[in-house]
């Protein structure tokens, strides 16, 4: 594999993993963290390619607008939107500050990267594009009592990124672009620790195996990939039921709402 990947959350995690597996194969990177020391240690890990280093916070116009100038005119062929944070609290506990990091991290820094990105990739008639949620992005008619946790907006952002990936897919493919969400459950990595949770008790995956899905789900041709949903068939029934719901609309009041 050749080209240029830009890669963000980086420094540790699904990102860092990711990083690591397309420098392998031969692909320069511009891999975008919050920590320097980190991103630094990929160029000495990969020599024989090339390494762009970009320390920005995604939650800020500054650190988005750092990120697409550091991109330039370069011929991007992957963007990989990994960068994350979690804040999982009740909505009126919720800061904020934090409700805003949760919005520009996982809504406005993907769509303006991809923004700034995609362009080239469709004059070029190629270029991949992954966007890394979770399975919360399911999670909206669960209740309380069946996630446990409250994280109103943070599994309203999974569920942005899903729809964003499903419709970009659509809009660009036929240029030849692709888009995938990639949908993991709970992974062993520092995520949940800078929140200050305790998860290692429980059973988690692999970033090396969220990876191995994602570009295997690219070989394949999913836009949808859920690295540990086993019956792929349960996310065609989801998005099957999806655009039933879509598909049954009428602009007729609906008899259960008339008096």
């Amino acid at each position: 594999m050749s080209g240029l990947a830009v890669i963000t959350g980086a420094s540790s995690g699904i990102g860092r993993e990711y990083a690591r597996r397309i420098a392998s194969q031969g692909t320069d990177l511009i891999a975008v963290g919050r920590r320097r020391e980190r991103l630094d240690e990929l160029a000495v890990e990969f020599p024989d390619v090339r390494v762009q280093t970009v320390v920005a916070d995604l939650s800020t116009h500054e650190g988005i607008r750092n990120v697409i100038a550091a991109v330039g005119d370069q011929a991007v062929t992957l963007l990989v939107n990994n960068a994350g944070v979690a804040h999982y609290k009740a909505f009126t506990d919720l800061a904020e500050e934090q409700a805003a990091e949760l919005v520009g991290v996982k809504v406005l820094a993907p769509t303006l990267l991809t923004r700034a990105i995609a362009p080239g990739m469709v004059e070029r008639g190629s270029g991949q594009v992954v966007n890394v949620a979770g399975m919360i992005a399911f999670s909206g008619p669960a209740s309380l009592e069946q996630v446990g946790l409250r994280r109103a907006v943070y599994a309203s952002t999974l569920a942005y990124t899903l729809a964003l990936s499903q419709t970009l897919h659509a809009e660009l493919s036929p240029n030849g672009v692709a888009v995938q969400a990639l949908l993991p459950g709970v992974v062993a990595t520092e995520f949940h620790e800078r929140q200050g949770m305790d998860l290692s008790a429980a059973p988690r995956m692999t970033a090396a195996d969220v990876v191995t899905a994602s570009l295997r789900g690219i070989e394949l041709g999913e836009t949808v990939t859920a690295p540990g949903v086993e019956q792929g068939e349960l996310l065609d029934e989801v998005f099957a039921a999806d655009l039933a719901a879509f598909g049954g609309q009428s602009p007729q009041l609906a008899t259960r709402y008339r008096v």
